[in-house]
This record gives C-alpha cells, sequence and structure tokens, in this order.
C-alpha cells in the first residue's frame, strides 16, 4: 500500500512499476501506453488501461478517456496523448525538440513552454520566475494534460542550427589532400559475362565468381550468401550477361551483397557520421573524389534523457535500450535525409558509412546493452566492430551499405578520440603531445608515435550549457564573447549572429568568469565581491547575480544573468578538466613544460580565448604558440577512413595502442581536483602569468 502520487490522502495497492509511484482508482491509467515498457508484465496500471478494470454500476467496464490533443506553435505540429502525460511526452510523440537535460526530473528548468490554450496541472517551481509564470509559462516535464491544449515553444527554447566548422566546398577545402587514394569498403564491379553453352554449361554463380577472378577479387576468400545466389538468374539474363556486383570488402575476407543488371558500376556516396553527446554531425561525401556535397549537424535528440553517458545509460536501464536508440535513429536520419535533398541525390545511392563516438554513443546506436559501461570494472560489450550493413542498423542508407564504426579502447574513451588522433597525426609524430577534446566529457591522450596513454574526466555539462540558469549551446543569439570594463563593470558582449541575446555559450561563459575575476568582481572562489546596491547586481531567489544584459536588451523580456552557483558549475568543469591534465602527466613523470604541442579539438573548443581560458585555470599557462586548435577532429577522422582503407587499419592500430588510465578509482584525481576549484588554481606558481595580470590588476 502506498499514497496516491495525485490525491496523497488516498492509500492504494496499485503501483506503476515504471515511474515507481502509486496511483488510486480515481487516477488509473498507464502513464506511457505508446512506449516500450519493460515492466508491463508486472504493472497491475498497465493492465487495469487495458481493459481489466472494475465493472461499474451497470455492469459495464468503464469508458476509456479520450485522448488529448496538444499542438504545438509554431511547428504547426500536434501530438494524441493520454490524460496525465506530460507536456514533455507530448513534445517527443509530436517529434518536437525541447532541450529537457535532467531527463524530465524538473532539476534543469530548460524544457520552457507557453500555455495559450486549455489548462494542464502544473507543479509549481522556483526555475521560473513570476514575469515567466505570469506569461503562461510552464515547464513541459512538471505539467500534465487534462484536455486539448495548445502550447508555445519560446524563441529561447527553439532548437536552432549549430554552428559547424565548414560546410560543403569550405568543407572540403580544409579536409583536402587528407586521402590520396580512395578504396572504399563497399566497391561495385561491372562486369561482360559469356553467356552459357553446351559447351560452357557453367552454373550462374560460377559463372559470376569466373568474372570476379578476372577482376581480381579472391573468390576463395568471398562469401556469396543465399539472398544474392536468388538474384542471379534474372539479373544475369536481364541486361544480356552485363551485370554489377556489389563486393563489401571486410578485414579478412569479402562478401557480395548484390548482383544487379547492367553497368551500374559508380562509385556512389557515403557518409561521415560523428555522433557527440550533444551534437551529431553529418557529411555526405562523393566518393569518385572525396568532395563533401553536404554538411549538416544537429542536437543528438538523446539530450532529453540527459546530458551526460551515465545519464543516458541510466536512463536506457530504466526504460530500455531501444528507446535511446530509437532517439538517436531519428536524429541522423533526419540529417541523412536533409544532406541527400540539399545536394539533390538519393539517399539510396550511399553504399559506404564510417560512423565515430564515444562508447556509450556506439553502444546505444547499435542498441547494444550499455549498462555495465557505469559499472566496475567498467567494460564495454564491444571495442571493436565488425564491417556491419547499415540494413541491419536503420541508417537511411542502401541497405547494403558497408557501416564502419571507429573502435574505442575504453569505456570512457571511444572512437571519437581514436578518430581525433587519427586524424591530427598525433600517432605519427616525433613531438610529445598533449591531446584534449572539449566537450560534455574531456577527453584526454598524451603521447607521441612511440606511445599513448589516455584517459577521461567528467567535465559535465556545464560548457554546453547544462546546469547553467541562462547556458546554452553555441547557437544563433548566444553569447560567445564578454569584455568588462574595469572600475565601471560594465560588459560588452558579443553575439552569434550579432542578434539579441538570448542566453550564453560556453566560450562566453569562460571569458565571462576570467573578466569578473580579474576586475575584482569575483574572487578565486568565484564569491562576488561587487556591491549589491550596483547596478549590474541582482538576485535569483536570494543568490547574487551579475546581469549581463537587461530585459530590454533581450528577447525574452528577462534579464540575463549569472549566478554563483553558475560559477561554481564552471569552476568544477574546469576543475575536472585541469585535474585530469595533470595526473596524466605526473602518472608518466613529465611537466607542463616539455610538452612540445597541446592539440584542442571538439566543436566547443574553436572558439576559445586561450588567454581567459589559462586564466580561469582550464588550460595550463604555457608557451601559447604551442596550443593548436584542430576542430571537430572526429568527423575529420571519420572522412578520412571513409575514404582510405589504410586509415581504417590505423584506426584499430591506434585502438590497440592506446593505455587507459582509470579515474574513477585514482585517489591523485581527487586531491588534483580539489586544488583546480580556485581560480585559476590554489597553486599560483602554476600560473605565471596569470598571477602577474592578478598583481597588475591590483594595482
Amino acid at each position: 500500500m502506498g499514497k496516491c502520487v495525485n490525491h496523497p490522502e488516498i492509500e492504494t495497492s496499485y503501483k506503476c512499476m515504471k515511474h515507481n509511484i502509486y496511483l488510486c482508482d480515481q487516477c488509473l491509467e498507464c502513464r506511457d501506453p505508446e512506449l516500450y515498457c519493460k515492466y508491463r508484465s508486472s504493472c497491475p496500471i498497465w493492465f487495469l488501461s487495458k481493459g481489466t478494470r472494475k465493472l461499474d454500476e451497470s455492469g459495464q467496464a468503464p469508458a476509456q478517456e479520450a485522448a488529448c490533443k496538444v499542438d504545438f506553435a509554431p511547428d504547426g505540429k500536434s501530438a494524441e496523448v493520454p490524460v496525465g502525460a506530460t507536456l514533455l511526452d507530448a513534445a517527443r510523440k509530436a517529434d518536437v525538440y525541447i532541450n529537457a537535460s535532467c531527463n524530465g526530473k524538473g532539476a534543469c528548468g530548460k524544457c520552457k513552454l507557453i500555455v495559450e490554450h486549455g489548462e494542464v496541472d502544473k507543479t509549481d517551481t522556483a526555475l521560473l520566475s513570476d514575469k515567466e509564470k505570469q506569461k503562461g509559462y510552464v515547464l513541459a516535464c512538471q505539467s500534465r494534460v487534462r484536455g486539448p491544449v495548445s502550447v508555445r515553444v519560446p524563441e529561447e527554447t527553439i532548437e536552432r542550427k549549430l554552428r559547424v566548422a565548414g560546410m560543403g566546398e569550405e568543407v572540403t577545402r580544409r579536409l583536402q589532400g587528407r586521402v590520396t587514394e580512395i578504396s572504399p569498403m563497399l566497391e561495385k564491379i561491372s562486369m561482360e559475362l559469356s553467356p552459357p553453352s553446351l559447351d560452357d554449361p557453367v552454373s550462374d554463380l560460377d559463372r559470376l565468381k569466373r568474372g570476379l577472378k578476372k577482376n581480381g577479387i579472391d573468390t576463395d576468400r568471398t562469401n556469396i550468401g543465399l539472398p544474392v545466389m536468388r538474384q542471379l538468374a534474372a539479373a544475369m539474363r536481364n541486361e544480356n550477361w552485363n551485370v554489377t556486383a556489389s563486393i563489401m570488402h571486410k578485414a579478412c575476407s569479402s562478401e557480395v551483397v548484390a548482383v544487379e543488371p547492367g553497368n551500374r558500376a559508380n562509385p556512389g556516396l557515403g557518409l561521415a557520421i560523428d555522433i557527440g553527446t550533444t551534437t551529431i554531425v553529418v557529411y555526405l561525401v562523393d566518393m569518385a573524389d572525396g568532395r563533401v556535397i553536404a554538411a549538416t549537424s544537429g542536437h543528438n535528440r538523446q539530450a532529453s534523457c540527459g546530458d551526460d553517458v551515465i545519464n543516458r545509460i541510466v536512463c536506457a536501464e530504466k526504460n530500455g535500450v531501444k528507446k535511446l536508440s530509437t532517439l538517436v535513429h531519428s536524429t541522423i536520419n533526419t540529417l541523412i535525409r536533409e544532406a541527400a535533398e540539399g545536394a539533390g541525390v538519393n539517399f539510396r545511392d550511399i553504399g559506404n558509412v564510417v560512423i565515430s563516438g564515444n562508447t556509450t554513443m556506439t553502444h546505444l546506436l547499435l542498441e547494444i546493452e550499455p549498462r555495465y559501461i557505469r559499472r566496475e570494472p567498467y567494460i564495454p560489450s564491444i571495442s571493436e566492430f565488425p564491417v556491419l550493413k547499415s540494413g541491419s542498423i536503420g541508417l537511411k542508407a542502401n541497405a547494403n551499405a558497408a557501416v564502419f564504426v571507429m573502435p574505442g579502447p575504453a569505456s570512457y574513451v571511444g572512437g571519437d578520440i581514436v578518430s581525433g588522433v587519427l586524424y591530427t597525426g598525433l600517432h605519427r609524430q616525433e613531438e610529445l603531445t598533449l591531446f584534449i577534446d572539449v566537450g560534455t566529457n574531456g577527453e584526454i591522450v598524451l603521447g607521441n608515435k612511440d606511445w599513448l596513454i589516455c584517459a577521461s574526466c567528467s567535465a559535465g555539462p556545464a560548457f554546453e550549457g547544462g546546469g547553467i540558469r541562462w547556458g546554452m549551446r553555441a547557437e544563433q543569439g548566444s553569447i560567445e564573447s564578454v569584455t568588462i570594463e574595469p572600475g565601471s563593470f560594465e560588459p560588452r558582449i558579443r553575439t552569434i549572429g550579432d542578434e539579441p541575446p538570448r542566453g550564453i555559450c560556453g566560450t562566453g561563459m569562460i571569458e565571462l568568469i576570467s573578466e569578473m575575476m580579474l576586475t575584482g568582481i569575483i574572487d578565486q572562489r568565484g564569491k562576488f565581491q561587487l556591491d549589491a546596491d550596483h547596478p549590474r547586481m541582482g538576485t535569483v531567489g536570494e543568490e547574487p547575480a551579475y546581469v549581463l544584459a537587461f530585459a530590454d536588451q533581450t528577447p525574452m523580456d528577462e534579464d540575463i544573468v549569472f549566478t554563483e552557483s553558475d560559477i561554481d558549475n564552471l569552476i568544477r568543469s574546469k576543475g575536472a578538466v585541469y585535474a585530469g591534465f595533470t595526473v596524466l602527466l605526473n602518472q608518466i613523470g613529465v611537466s607542463f613544460d616539455m610538452i612540445d604541442r597541446l592539440i584542442i579539438t571538439g566543436g566547443f573548443g574553436q572558439f576559445l580565448d586561450i588567454d581567459k581560458s589559462v586564466t580561469l585555470g582550464l588550460l595550463p599557462d604555457i608557451d601559447r604558440e604551442k596550443f593548436h586548435y584542430y576542430g571537430n577532429s572526429s568527423i575529420g577522422g571519420a572522412y578520412m577512413a571513409l575514404l582510405s582503407a589504410d586509415h581504417r587499419q590505423s584506426a584499430g592500430e591506434i585502438c590497440n595502442a592506446m593505455t587507459y588510465m582509470d579515474f574513477s578509482t585514482n585517489t591523485a584525481f581527487m586531491d588534483e581536483f580539489t586544488s583546480a576549484l580556485f581560480l585559476p588554481h590554489t597553486n599560483l606558481e602554476q600560473f605565471p602569468t596569470v598571477s602577474a595580470k592578478m598583481r597588475e590588476t591590483a594595482n
């Protein structure tokens, strides 16, 4: 027995096994009738809602409540959901993107909607200001429908196109020369076979093998399956014994995956895909010459289930791997369709695919159980994948397209880092190099052509806007650069696209905290020192906050502020990254001064101000000429592997050469992390140029 979640005065024995809540007779209704629920076989709510409920006084089963229609503006989309479903459930069903980085727990305050018509049962929350509540704002995850309702997605919540380093021709110029000889996984061979006769009465299959041998294919190591055998009779005779065989080249063998009549030996198209925890990037490539003919990106829809990989794994455990797999497939296939339509090509001509992503992302894409990634001893199910067929994965491409998934050396260092090392060439160079991929997960590699050691430190979602009141990704209208005038403490801001400010992205946050520390607005602990009555100081609840932009400057008619909690989140994130650097170098017995190059990769790192990142304590205080930015190295390496068998082989060699250091049980990491929770660090001797700036501003 337990108390009903909606009527706490009523005790009931009916418990929803999925949501772990009690519901009384008045409230009995399955919360997720359209979603996969692994507890259905044991959940009384499910069976009661499907027709086993008590009979009414007339002996008839009570009528089921009609579904409620939820309309979304400005998308023009709608969805029907049962009474009691949340607006977030309705948005997901309608395929309307809403940022719900806490996975619907009501903790992030990002999933804002405006109720225009109809009523919803909403939970009061401090994450909405009084002004927002007056305008009809609600949190989608905390608002349940009771009838038809119309809602509007506010401007600050609408998904906007991310900045991608290079599109189309620009990408091609940047990648030019990376691959000198194209060798795809799926090769099409056109053959003119001799027709059978009484003097040459060999079977269709033997005739095909004979033609393949003439074209250099080792038929003894080539598999031909039953589906292809069924194609042979018609394919060979339809075009007078002129056929095209599609050969999938694998590590130790090949496979004939299709035989078509006529000459269809065009090189076709390829896809390079980077599956990031936050962002997915797709390049559509002409396999004839390596040109990128279309490039696009979008938010990984799995973000609705949490900002980081741990939350994604937990969500998969609760709601099933299938749900997370469906979300990432939906994102990828939408981007493939957009790229194909933009280039004016047919997605069925895509015959080669390379996928790069961290270990959790690749497991979820392929619907492989990820739960043991987060359980000691932290072992993934798969580290190196065989070449797969697109049809078995569900990608919008030719069903027989060959798919190569970048291998990953560990649970928390995946194929995206192997791809990054391949792209930067770190594994072939003499110089001692420190590689960092800045993002939700901070992956680090140290080494050169002789050895490689890697580690991962969870930077958290702060740099991507998660856990920050006005944080957002690098989208149109986000504040990307900040300078503060000493004395007056007035900020000068620059936004992406020069649009009115809607929030602040990672680079803007780094510059803001750096500027606030150097001007004395905050101290090294991140605590405000500015007088509370200063025009630029405000409050959120009882918490002090610095006002970056006043309400009349923003399209939301709300002050954009940065609170002490926001500062604490950023300090913890930067502390994790710097601690990772320090422990990794100490383990090898080298210092920052011994590093020849420091490579920064990732879409976020592209716009970093190095000096201000050092001032924050995110990057080490070393010679600035040692810093090099390589952009999105994960998609770059995927592109190289797409076009070249040598690079695909190199990816496996890089993966096997990496030694992984686990920080989860490393006490030294926690010590270094604690030391890094100051600006820039508790040990200022590690930051001589920052110390000099601090002395200069103090005078």
